[in-house]
């Protein structure tokens, strides 16, 4: 006979997934937030946490327990919204599971069980933050950070960070690829695929690092073609958008999720971190890169787009968003997937017109106090102005 708790759990997760997610009242202009997050913790199913068997689990204990849900990927087939999350263990590792939903925004149901991705790497200890690719030639890239132990060292913290590539086409059969090799970066986190071929190679936008937590000489998110996807060899990382002192992106940037493809240019929605007296800062920022040449950035509004508030603020990590996961509808709406404080998922919904119009009329950083304060005088003035001549309408 099943636990009576057993019972209470599954009614509280169906409850859980069949609650109405709600916009709530912030308001930019640029995307709207949602009441709640849209997979936590306690949408994990009961049977991936207990042992339902009343003789060896008599006390209905949790025998496997997660700590959180947090970055995903995200992709749309067939009309429904799905999302390769990361989940963390108690034990602290972390692995993909597949949730879907009909709406994208509520109703998140995890897939049966969770993805195991085939073991070909067996120094890698830890897996997390995979990026989906569809891509032109006809299959679905999934990038994240494959994390190993730095023997190098005696220090148990210190890892090594690579990116992973598994392919497939139904989200369910994966196929694992060779890690990506960056000639001239020591390690990778925060790699992309870019959609389309480039000069007939496949693109990958990257983060040159030095080390496993500091980007050291790594100047920001970088741009690489290689030949062969199924041996990926980049020999020339050039920066794309590149780290600024005294900005959103001074201790380091990564790109994250897919980029956009619109028709004034790739928009892309990528993550800055800065140092505070309080650990680092992570937000979420946009640009553009042109069509032809990706690589080339072509609009770069000021600051960021996203940033936490109020509950996101507090978590594992605490003061941190990231996205590594966006859907760009037929119909022009946009998904953006981001976690808060490495603990729970959320969405904000935009439309490609908005986006569009956020990247390429918000002005530039101009990098200096001063002219921030006449940047935003000279916004003034012309609202004073307009008001002027509205009133004598």
């Amino acid at each position: 006979m099943l636990h009576k708790q057993y019972h209470v759990e599954q009614d509280k997760l169906e409850r859980l997934i069949a609650k109405k997610n709600e916009k709530s009242s912030f308001y930019n202009g640029i995307f709207d937030r949602y009441q709640d997050p849209v997979l936590t913790r306690n949408h994990i199913p009961v049977i991936w946490k207990y042992d339902l068997n009343p003789e060896t689990n008599p006390y209905f204990m949790e025998r496997l327990g997660v700590n959180a849900v947090m970055n995903a990927g995200a992709i749309e087939l067939d009309g429904m919204h799905y999302l390769v999350v990361r989940v963390e263990g108690n034990d602290r590792k972390s692995f993909f599971a597949v949730a879907e939903s009909r709406t994208g925004i509520d109703g998140f149901r995890f897939w049966d069980k969770p993805v195991l991705l085939p073991d070909t790497c067996r120094e890698e200890t830890n897996v997390y933050d995979m990026r989906l690719t569809k891509h032109e030639d006809g299959y679905i890239y999934g990038v994240f950070c494959s994390e190993s132990k730095d023997h190098s060292t005696n220090d148990l913290s210190a890892a090594v960070a690579a990116a992973g590539i598994v392919r497939t086409k139904d989200l369910k059969t994966w196929e694992r690829l060779d890690n990506l090799i960056t000639l001239h970066s020591p390690q990778q986190r925060n790699v992309v695929l870019h959609p389309e071929f480039v000069n007939g190679k496949y693109a990958f936008y990257t983060r040159p690092m030095d080390d496993f937590i500091n980007t050291g000489s790594g100047g920001g998110i970088g741009f690489g073609l290689c030949d062969d996807i199924e041996h990926a060899v980049i020999d020339v990382e050039t920066i794309t958008s590149p780290r600024k002192y005294h900005t959103i992106t001074e201790a380091k940037n990564g790109a994250g999720a897919v980029p956009i493809r619109t028709d004034r240019g790739w928009i892309h929605i990528a993550h800055g971190v800065r140092n505070t007296a309080a650990g680092l800062r992570y937000v979420i920022y946009a640009f553009a890169t042109d069509l032809e040449h990706p690589e080339r950035v072509i609009a770069e509004p000021s600051g960021m787009l996203i940033g936490p508030l109020g509950e996101e603020r507090v978590g594992d990590v605490s003061n941190v968003v990231f996205t590594n996961g966006a859907i760009a509808k037929e119909n022009e709406d946009v998904l953006i997937y981001y976690a808060s404080s490495d603990t729970r998922l959320h969405v904000a919904t935009t439309t490609v017109g908005q986006l569009i119009d956020y990247v390429f009329q918000t002005p530039e950083d101009p990098l200096r106090s001063v002219e921030c304060v006449a940047q935003r005088i000279e916004l003034i003035d012309q609202n004073l102005d307009y008001l002027k001549k509205m009133k004598q309408v």
